[in-house]
């Protein structure tokens, strides 16, 4: 079985109602709508389109596109109940990569009406960066299946490996810089990751402090798993929900204050960037 388990949106063990000649060619990402995002970097026309990959022993399904958790728009579903300032008649929004003095934000969900916004949750999309290349095993799958490859491509013995340490550390400094900006403006920011990467931050740094998703605290972790569904296709689910503050997030690193930005500011960018398009559509 191919160490790449799903292709472009599609599980890889889906071969015979796949047409992967097709697949490939058009690079679709069906979580954007639109061609994938993620390129070589040799080659950057071409897209890489590996969402998940099978990774451990025994085998467990890892999530390295952070595109692949917009699966049925289900994460935004999930953050619904943090808009404390939500009213009856107001429009749902989904606004993406508004930039903070901490760095920037992957999406806003807003709550708005007249394209004013009345309240917002900060939504950060997490995966696992991977160590060496997939691209080998991509390569070996498409050839398996009767696709031409570049001479050496399947035949590179390079492998990949999970780079847990890193990204972990990574994350929850960023999160620390931002999430003291959520905080002091009474706003949430919520981390959305799988429950394999929330196990190894929970053994590699503090996280016994953490709440069980209490509204009150500014920064929300919420951890799904893949689950195998009858079609043999994976399906986003919510498992753990944990929470927290922005000393919270200090006392797993140790960090110091960073700069703040004012409600007002935010709420600017978020009414600039609210249209038609961003209207939530949970079923697109």
């Amino acid at each position: 079985m191919s160490k790449v388990l799903e292709l472009y949106g599609l599980a890889t063990t889906l071969t015979e109602s796949i047409n992967w000649q097709t697949i490939a060619t058009n690079q679709i990402c069906p979580y954007l709508g639109r061609k994938c995002v993620k390129v070589r970097k040799s080659t950057p026309a071409q897209t890489i389109g590996s969402c998940t990959v099978a990774y451990g022993r025994p085998a467990q399904p890892v999530i390295i596109c952070p595109h692949r958790l917009l699966d049925r728009r289900q994460v935004f579903t999930d953050c619904l109940h943090l808009l404390t300032g939500h009213e009856p008649g107001n429009q749902l929004h989904i606004v993406s990569e508004i930039t903070l003095p901490g760095g920037s934000v992957d999406y806003f969900l807003v709550s708005a009406r007249n394209k004013k916004a009345k309240d917002f949750v900060g939504i950060e999309l997490q995966t696992l960066d991977t160590t060496g290349t997939v691209w080998p095993e991509r390569q070996r799958f498409l050839k398996k299946h009767g696709l031409r490859v570049k001479p050496g491509d399947s035949a590179s013995d390079k492998s990949f490996g999970m780079n847990w340490k890193m990204t972990a550390k990574t994350t929850l400094v960023q999160l620390h810089h931002k999430v003291q900006t959520f905080e002091s403006i009474h706003k949430h920011l919520a981390l959305v990751i799988q429950d394999s990467f929330l196990a190894y931050m929970q053994k590699a740094f503090k996280f016994d402090h953490l709440n069980h998703a209490l509204l009150s605290d500014p920064m929300h972790l919420h951890a799904y798993r893949l689950a195998a569904t009858d079609n043999q296709l994976f399906q986003l689910e919510l498992t753990t929900r944990l929470s927290t503050d922005a000393n919270g997030i200090a006392e797993s690193l140790g960090l110091q204050a960073s700069p703040k930005v004012e409600l007002e500011e935010i709420i600017r960018v978020l009414e600039s960037k609210i249209s038609d398009a961003t209207l939530f559509n949970p079923v697109s």
